[in-house]
């Protein structure tokens, strides 16, 4: 009988996929990243998902949400979340928290979420937007040494080809990490895994007369943040299965640098697989 889980089997093996279905992630955030990044999991057998936002979906977020409708509008986000994570895999143990994820909490809640998911988590996804949230979260990953990996900001890029995992002290051209970089010197924050985009923001006029504080210019293009969140899980899923463990991509990616400048394939006679 045919599963959701066949084309999985094929790739991962059994032994990598046991290990994926034994696996608890908590996810902070199902905004435009975090909603794509709990699919792309569920869809990849992760067995316990932990789930935390305080939103409800809004008209605005309908372009790049995974969970946001015109059915879904005035919803809590978790609550369609969750739903949406039962229709894919059923067999996906879920729990929900409606609740906002502050530096003052944080701990708390950390606690709350490892008790739910049998005193274990295998890695914790930072989908939220507080920088101060941000920081607390990575100084808590640094002292109790579990796996975390946040996300930068995607508003103002439109290219995903430049979205990239690395280091939070090895970033460019991102507004948010720059902060975080700063910050993280200061509270001595040594290591902190995060996907940024390293091209330049567009260039957007804040609409007339508005304050700066209200970030008119904060454009978010539709395809962005959901890319961020498939990247993000695959960071995860292959984490947790080892697959594509001692892969160096380096090398692919230096092959396709080499071709876009004609080294190796088309114009210049190099060939094209």
């Amino acid at each position: 009988m045919e599963t959701m889980k066949d084309r999985l089997r094929v790739i991962l093996g059994d032994e990598r996929l046991s290990r994926l279905e034994d696996a608890r992630v908590l996810v902070l955030g199902c905004g435009g990243v975090g909603s794509s990044c709990i699919e792309a999991l569920a869809r990849g057998g992760i067995g316990t998902l932990v789930i935390v936002d305080k939103d409800v979906v809004a008209p605005s977020n309908i372009n790049r949400q995974a969970i946001a409708f015109e059915s879904t509008v005035g919803r809590r986000k978790v609550d369609v979340m969750a739903a949406m994570v039962a229709d894919i895999n059923p067999g996906c143990r879920i729990f929900t928290h409606d609740a906002f994820v502050l530096a003052e909490n944080l701990e708390e809640l950390y606690e709350t979420c490892l008790v739910e998911a049998g005193g274990r988590i295998d890695y914790v996804v930072d989908a939220i937007d507080t920088v101060s949230t941000k920081l607390a979260l990575a100084a808590l990953a640094q002292e109790r040494g579990f796996e975390l990996i946040s996300s930068m900001g995607g508003a103002k890029k439109i290219h995903p080809e430049c979205l990239r995992i690395a280091d939070i002290h090895k970033t460019v051209n991102c507004s948010l990490a720059r902060i975080m970089r700063k910050e993280c010197r200061k509270r001595g924050i040594r290591h902190m895994r995060v996907l940024y985009s390293c091209e330049e923001p567009v260039r957007i006029a804040a609409t007339p007369g508005a304050a700066r504080s209200e970030r008119t210019d904060l454009g978010t293009a539709s395809f962005m943040p959901p890319i961020m969140g498939q990247m993000i899980a695959g960071e995860v899923l292959r984490h947790i299965s080892g697959l594509g463990k001692d892969d160096d991509v380096s090398a692919a990616l230096a092959m396709h640098d080499a071709a876009q400048k004609g080294r190796l394939a088309g114009k210049r006679g190099g060939r094209a697989s």
